[in-house]
């Protein structure tokens, strides 16, 4: 299989995770499931960045403006590009404020091992120390939640600008991404 048809390969099982983990966002473990989907296919996007087919390559998120004009504005390169950088920085903001929030548990890792039962169940607000008296659950997670959701939001924010940017001024590139379209071979 060639570069571009694991780029799509690859693209269409991310928007599949990050779509199915944004709608379940209340969901639990359902949404932690697919947040850790989504940590896989970006170390895998990653290593095959480094693979050496430069379809895949990560100057594909570094806008250039050489060229950039007010005639060419809407179908210049940089305009995907950028779009391409804000999701790519926010889908990493919300993957890894999501990893550190869950700090393994989903995983059943030993630092969710190490955390007393009481503590573990997010639902109930207070807990029994080891000493055995009642106390407030301390949230750590409202600075990293807000990120995390600020960034979940920008990423579906961006996700449908890319969209109707491809489908506007790029429609052959979009509906091959969509499996809509197969590219013709060179020379027909």
């Amino acid at each position: 299989m060639n570069a571009l048809f694991r780029l799509r390969w690859m693209h269409a099982g991310l928007a599949v995770l990050a779509t199915a983990a944004y709608l379940t966002g209340e969901a639990g473990v359902v949404h932690a499931w697919l947040g850790y989907g989504v940590a896989a296919v970006l170390l895998i996007r990653l290593a095959l960045a480094f693979g050496g087919a430069p379809q895949l390559g990560l100057f594909r998120f570094y806008p250039h403006f050489e060229g950039l004009r007010l005639g060419n504005l809407a179908t210049h390169p940089a305009i995907s590009r950028t779009l391409l950088l804000a999701i790519a920085l926010s889908l990493i903001a919300v993957t890894s404020t999501g990893l550190v929030m869950d700090r393994g548990r989903t995983l059943g890792l030993a630092a969710a091992a190490a955390i007393p039962a009481a503590l573990a169940d997010d639902d109930d607000e207070t807990y029994a120390s080891p000493a055995g008296e009642r106390r407030e659950r301390d949230h750590d997670g409202g600075v990293l939640e807000e990120i995390h959701e600020t960034a979940g939001n920008l990423l579906a924010l961006l996700v449908g600008l890319h969209v109707a940017y491809l489908l506007a001024f790029k429609r052959p590139l979009a509906l091959f991404m969509l499996f809509l379209r197969t590219p013709r071979p060179p020379g027909r």
